[in-house]
């Protein structure tokens, strides 16, 4: 979804811009960059945000732009190396492969534990073997 107005919430961390109303839904919003200990950067007209469930509840990941919802077959997902998990990397879940690209997946709930501070500079969401990813740039474009 495009970013709408977003109502700051005190005391949050740096990341957490704050919560939006969603068809009547409060969802607490983060930015991905903040999160990933990269600068924010000023949001434009590709900016989105895109909106996960976890655990039962709504996530916003503000993003600096959403190109396409993919769906990578099990088949097509290796896990991620030794070297990421052991870099502190662990929010990385595995490596997709599309059409000659490498989708980096994303374990969303590592991304969305406010408690958890040590996250890397990596920016495409979620899977794990037959799930929908979706492929952003909010570390950067390709």
């Amino acid at each position: 979804m495009r970013v709408p107005e977003i109502t700051a919430v005190p005391d949050a961390p740096a990341y957490m811009e704050g919560v939006i109303n969603l068809r009547g839904k409060i969802v607490t919003v983060l930015d991905l960059r903040k999160r990933f200990g990269k600068s924010a950067s000023p949001l434009h007209r590709r900016s989105r945000i895109l909106v996960v469930e976890h655990k039962g509840r709504l996530a916003g990941m503000i993003v600096d732009e959403a190109s396409e919802v993919l769906k990578i077959p099990a088949s097509d997902i290796e896990p991620a190396p030794g070297m990421m998990q052991e870099g502190g990397l662990d929010c990385v879940t595995g490596l997709g492969k599309y059409n000659g690209r490498l989708i980096i997946l994303l374990d969303v709930g590592k991304v969305l534990d406010f408690r958890q501070n040590n996250i890397p500079d990596t920016a495409t969401e979620t899977t794990a073997s037959g799930k929908a990813a979706v492929q952003s740039a909010a570390a950067g474009k390709k």
